[in-house]
């Protein structure tokens, strides 16, 4: 599984050549190679140690240490005084794998991310070398041996413990523990055998999965210097399309997607999401204040809640479509996570946070997190001297640039560098050549007014004069193509192309009932053989999408769908199924054949695998495959049809108030 997954995101960089087909088929010109020149100003290398802690951090606490300053003095104690602070811990042993759900070396490796963590952070901040050899025995224990994560919950086990472990090596390394061959076994391990485990995060969960599956990437991608990877991260914080999205995790009232659900899981997914803007603002990048500090928002009314306060709850459902509810949960014990994030928006930034003031002050010195749950000791870690103590002289690039087609033009966001420098936006077109649009930009958006319909168009941002990397996207979609919404969504559809990826948002109850309620992307020429190959994931655990020929655009039309959609059974897995049906002009559905997808297709009923569809318009006839590698297909019918009507690609969220993001690439059209 882990080896699939990393050639599939490979596979995925590679495949803009695979597109050179679709887009001569839908008359546009191919983005030329210049597209994928450098830019003329690379951006900044990572700041090490960048994680949790900056070397500023580590001299403020061993300054504080030292002069047994409290409250840091008293955070340290707590530290210290932890069984896992021992320079005399020992391993129970390395293995091969560890998984959860069912567990293999569950509790034992948890029990050694803690203890390497706890000991190295006391080696930086005493120079004391036992605990040092500690941590790094621990550390090339398991990088020499790690090679795999399994489990129902594999994410979660892959996501929360080995934030620790990456922040150890970081320490290590800062501290000149760790030689260069051994950072390199360290860097391995985390991207051979954990990072294919979280690599796609987890839209099918609640949202601290997906959470916890950031932070990791993150500390992965600054501890492994890969900024492809950071980027990825940090995309999925701002846009991604599970639960643990910063807009699909707290609400704009601070509500939170788990609030309904309990208390102790609200403030882990809080948790994840401040130690994922720490990392970012070591790195020079004030991920705390997207939308416009809306991680504020969410501590602020999850810690009123826990304090004694009545907060508004709205009734909500999530983006999974598996979870609702209706009230909120009872109050819980607070978990020691308020420090770090009342440190960063009170102390540093100046800004009013009275709920976290109060929760500060009930727990404070913080313990240690639960199990391996959350780093804990922020009394240590963050209180004290902390608004000076964290400047960077080092300049960041802008990341996370993010483009979106509107009928007002293609409106830019980015995560802005520390600073509010000024921004340059550069574009380019076919020719593959960069040229200023606008400079002295002062906010961390824009929206380019002029493009032409149907065109391709790359950005990059400049400031510090630096570059962001390129993203991509259509004005609209290219020509010879056209979208239309199928019935009548309480959440309407869009879709957009990057010149890799087609992305369909679709609401909507869904494909082939007596009429459809989606999203369909389709052609507007005599092309009569459509592929195209599905992108995992999708959050919706209730979604249809696949490939469609329709007499007409109503949404009962009569039409045949080559689809995937979920299978009976228990909602948490319930696995995937084929299915090729076809509409009557009468508006009955006959389902002309199905296939439950192969157990090492999906993972616990989840479908985390590519699917490709083909769907080949013969004179009056359909004949259907789909294959899951791209090579080996599997027919799945023939059936009569018109030789008029429409050849597309469609998806409908099975979710009433929830839309679906739903991905296709390697799209052929002939």
């Amino acid at each position: 599984m882990a080896d699939t997954r990393l050639q599939r995101v490979e596979n995925i960089r590679l495949s803009r050549r695979e597109f050179h087909r679709f887009l001569v088929a839908a008359g546009v010109t191919a983005v030329t190679q210049g597209l994928l020149r450098a830019a003329s100003a690379e951006p900044s290398s990572f700041v090490h140690p960048g994680l949790l802690h900056s070397a500023a951090d580590i001299t403020r606490m061993q300054t504080a240490v030292r002069q047994k300053l409290s409250p840091v003095w008293t955070g340290f104690e707590v530290l210290r005084n932890h069984p896992l602070t021992s320079a005399s811990y020992r391993s129970r042993g390395f293995g091969e794998e560890i998984g959860r759900n069912p567990s293999v070396n569950f509790p034992a490796f948890d029990q050694d991310c803690n203890a390497a963590y706890q000991c190295a952070l006391m080696a930086a901040i005493t120079s004391d070398k036992h605990f040092a050899a500690t941590a790094r025995t621990i550390m090339l224990g398991w990088s020499a041996s790690l090679k795999r994560v399994s489990g129902m919950d594999a994410v979660l086990m892959a996501g929360i413990a080995p934030f620790k472990l990456a922040n150890a090596a970081e320490l290590l390394r800062s501290i000149g523990e760790l030689n260069g061959s051994e950072v390199r076994l360290c860097q391995h391990m985390l991207k051979q055998a954990i990072l294919p485990t979280i690599l796609d995060f987890a839209p099918f969960a609640n949202g601290n999965w997906d959470t916890a599956a950031i932070k990791t990437m993150m500390a992965i991608a600054v501890f492994c210097d890969d900024r492809a990877l950071f980027e990825r991260a940090v995309l999925y914080y701002l846009y991604g399309d599970g639960d643990g999205r910063l807009t699909h995790y707290i609400y704009s009232n601070g509500q939170c997607q788990e609030s309904g659900r309990d208390q102790q899981h609200t403030q882990l997914g809080l948790t994840h999401m401040a130690d994922a803007c720490e990392v970012a603002w070591h790195q020079g990048l004030d991920l705390y204040g997207a939308e416009n500090n809306l991680l504020l928002r969410g501590f602020e009314y999850t810690a009123a809640y826990l304090v004694g306060d009545n907060v508004v709850f709205n009734p909500d459902i999530d983006r999974t479509g598996k979870y609702q509810h209706a009230v909120i949960s009872p109050r819980s014990e607070m978990r020691p996570n308020f420090e770090q994030v009342l440190a960063h928006y009170h102390v540093r930034r100046g800004l009013p946070a009275p709920a976290l003031e109060r929760a500060v002050k009930r727990v404070r010195p913080e313990n240690a997190g639960h199990s391996a749950d959350q780093t804990g000791f922020g009394t240590l870690l963050y209180a004290g001297g902390y608004a000076e103590s964290n400047s960077t002289e080092d300049p960041a690039s802008p990341v996370a640039l993010h483009a979106e087609a509107s009928s007002a033009g293609i409106a830019l966001k980015w995560l802005q560098p520390r600073g509010n420098p000024d921004y340059s936006i550069e574009r380019a077109g076919a020719d593959g050549i960069f040229r200023k649009i606008q400079t002295g930009v002062k906010e961390a958006r824009f929206l380019d007014a002029t493009p032409s319909p149907g065109k391709l168009y790359s950005y990059r941002v400049i400031a510090n004069n630096l570059s962001s990397p390129v993203t991509s996207v259509c004005f609209g979609l290219p020509g010879g193509w056209k979208e239309a919404e199928l019935g009548t969504p309480a959440v309407r559809g869009s879709s957009q192309f990057d010149g890799n990826v087609l992305t369909i948002n679709a609401g909507g109850a869904g494909l082939m009932r007596p009429a459809d309620e989606g999203h369909f992307v389709y052609a507007t020429g005599k092309q009569r053989i459509l592929e195209a190959r599905f992108v995992p994931q999708t959050a919706s655990q209730f979604v249809s999408f696949g490939a469609m020929y329709r007499e007409s655009l109503q949404p009962d039309a009569s039409s045949v769908a080559l689809f995937v959609s979920p299978g009976k059974g228990e909602l948490e897995h319930s696995g995937w199924i084929v299915r090729l049906k076809k509409r009557e002009s009468d508006h009955t559905v006959q389902t002309l054949s199905e296939q439950l997808l192969a157990y090492q297709d999906v993972d616990y009923g989840r479908l985390l695998r590519p699917v490709w569809f083909r769907m080949h318009w013969e004179h009056s006839r359909i004949i259907a495959a789909y294959s899951m590698d791209g090579r080996h297909w599997t027919s799945a019918g023939e059936v009569s049809v018109s030789d008029e009507g429409y050849l597309g690609l469609a998806a409908g969220s099975g979710i009433a108030q929830v839309d679906a993001a739903v991905r296709f690439d390697s799209i052929t059209l002939s």
